[in-house]
């Protein structure tokens, strides 16, 4: 008997012991599908760090949000910053592969060049912004998409002629291997006859070779210079606009930041609502309400006239009423 009730204990006791390890298994993998279980990443990827560029980021994540996405929630951020350096730019797309991110924002032309190329084998899904010509710069096939700053030109060179009555010759300086100024330059040359102007361009191909440009552009004598959303120009305009000030050269801008930094005036886009309008398209990508591909590039209509009147008045430039009107005021 004692025999009998020793063999039934061990077999409840294994019975148990078997249910227990179930349990355990069961525990687990519910732990494992649990961690399998992650919030999608969107990877930033943005060239450098400037104003212009700085918007765009706030705009995306606005847009997100404005979008009923939450942060934290619906998506977490793998914000970079390539410092305006074409290889690390290539690994910060490359990393973004790598840890499979739900979806690559590419800000400015040589990012979405780079996250398009570490993009493509995965599929994953590109959203640009800041770029003037996607088409130019070979990002509007695949599964890409985003916005773009297409500068008004023909309202630039308005602008600039209501305000010099007398100029002939606007400077532009710019880098040969991005695009978006390649394309802006042309567009400048064959508008600019119309408005009586001649455009003297200087081109380089890295960022310490802008002021050495800028000197140059001032030995010309040009009457003013109209910058571009030219990311190597535009990390160093406030050393140029030093140079400009010290020749009394004016210097026109191509958005709202480039104005408050010193330019004498504008006729641009708001870059925190180009990326509003960048984050509305990645949220219909991250819903699942489109894909990338589905989803033509857009390009931003609107544009304002913005002046500095400090710069304005140290050029001794006088702003005519009409525009004084419609002009809004760009002040740090």
């Amino acid at each position: 008997m004692k025999k009998f009730l020793a063999m039934t204990l061990t077999v409840v006791l294994g019975m148990a012991a078997f249910t227990g390890c179930a349990k355990s298994s069961s525990n687990g993998e519910a732990a494992e599908e649990s961690a399998n279980t992650t919030i999608p990443v969107i990877g930033i990827s943005q060239y450098g760090q400037h104003a212009s560029l700085d918007n765009c980021r706030e705009g995306f994540l606005k847009g997100l949000e404005e979008s009923g996405l939450v942060e934290g929630t619906d998506f977490t951020v793998d914000y970079q910053n390539a410092g305006f350096d074409d290889n690390i730019a290539m690994q910060i797309a490359q990393n973004f592969s790598a840890n499979n991110v739900a979806i690559m924002c590419a800000i400015a032309t040589p990012s979405a060049t780079a996250c398009y190329a570490a993009a493509e084998d995965k599929n994953i899904p590109v959203i640009f912004t800041a770029i003037t010509d996607p088409v130019q710069a070979k990002l509007n096939e695949g599964n890409i998409t985003g916005t773009s700053d297409k500068l008004p030109v023909e309202a630039q060179l308005e602008l600039i002629r209501s305000l010099q009555p007398e100029a002939k010759t606007i400077g532009i300086l710019y880098t040969t291997s991005e695009p978006n100024s390649v394309s802006a330059i042309a567009e400048y040359q064959e508008k600019a006859a119309g408005y009586g102007f001649t455009i003297e361009a200087i081109g380089v191909t890295q960022q310490a070779e802008v002021l050495q440009a800028a000197d140059s552009m001032i030995a010309k004598g040009v009457d003013c210079i109209s910058n571009l959303t030219d990311n190597n120009v535009v990390g160093v305009l406030p050393s140029i606009l030093e140079k400009t000030n010290v020749s009394k050269i004016p210097v026109y801008g191509s958005e709202i930041e480039q104005v408050k930094l010193g330019c004498v005036a504008s006729a641009g886009i708001d870059y925190v609502a180009l990326g509003a309008q960048t984050g509305a398209m990645a949220a219909k990508v991250l819903k699942g309400e489109a894909t990338a591909e589905e989803l033509p590039y857009e390009t931003i209509t609107n544009f304002d006239t913005y002046i500095n009147s400090a710069a304005l008045a140290e050029m001794g430039i006088t702003v005519p009423a009409d525009l004084a009107q419609k002009a809004i005021e760009a002040t740090k």
